[in-house]
């Protein structure tokens, strides 16, 4: 099941959702992504919406939760509540929408996590533990997502996003445009973390850069990659629907 995150919707507002959503289900997709990001996050206020124009046009829907200013990682109580409260009401949100998945971000890193590690872990684990607990209350599974290069930026390489889940009961959405701006290594992510995978993410870039071109477009070995993927839900996060076009054609070409 291919899906098209709203990466490639330009709207400032939800007006042109459902003429965006048309267009997306015209093209082959099965689902949409819902990016919870400004200038559109899903809210009480919305997620009538957002389900009146997906079943509208039969479309079923993942949800990416907001990540900006967002870090379960915070050494700040306050700061790491209101970000788990966030993650929490847009776990609650897709339940409600009956979302296949929810991609949520790891925490990121601080002047004070970097110089005290252990605690770090410590207090990363115990928000995944709430988010894992909250994924089994709703019935929905949850992906923790690998992150590109960035310096302040977690979990970039496998072996890093299988230390902070340790123990944790909980999955992973594996993002194949930002390994490759890291280690590159998609054979070994799979063998580390592949029975653990919920949810994929598919975009292109030239290895530098977290740039979320359309496939084929930047230096991905797609042709390696591809059949090597799990069976689970993939969605494109490219930037413009156009290049989602693109990036079906290229995947059609594969096979």
């Amino acid at each position: 099941m291919i899906g098209l995150s709203m990466t490639a919707y330009s709207g400032r507002d939800l007006s042109g959702l459902e003429g965006w959503v048309r267009r997306a289900r015209k093209l082959g997709f099965d689902f949409v992504e819902i990016l919870s990001e400004w200038p559109h996050y899903l809210t009480r206020d919305n997620y009538r919406l957002f389900a009146e124009v997906f079943d509208g046009w039969g479309m079923k829907r993942t949800v990416h939760a907001p990540f900006s200013d967002v870090n379960i990682g915070s050494f700040n109580d306050r700061l790491r509540r209101a970000s788990l409260e966030v993650i929490r009401e847009a776990i609650e949100l897709a339940a409600e929408l009956d979302a296949l998945s929810v991609t949520i971000h790891p925490g990121h890193c601080s002047p004070i996590s970097v110089k005290n590690r252990r605690k770090y872990m410590e207090i990363h684990r115990e928000s995944l533990r709430k988010i894992s607990e909250w994924g089994l209350e709703y019935g929905i599974k949850i992906g923790v997502e690998n992150m590109p290069r960035f310096v302040i930026l977690d979990a970039q390489t496998c072996e890093r996003l299988w230390e902070i889940l340790g123990d944790v009961e909980i999955g992973v959405t594996f993002d194949v445009g930002h390994l490759n701006t890291t280690t590159g290594k998609f054979e070994r992510f799979l063998e580390v973390l592949g029975d653990r995978i919920v949810h994929v993410h598919l975009h292109d870039n030239r290895g530098e850069r977290d740039e979320h071109l359309a496939l084929g477009d930047g230096t991905v070995p797609w042709v390696r990659v591809l059949p090597k993927l799990p069976r689970v839900t993939w969605a494109l996060e490219v930037n413009d629907i156009e290049s989602a076009r693109r990036s079906l054609e290229f995947l059609k070409s594969l096979h």
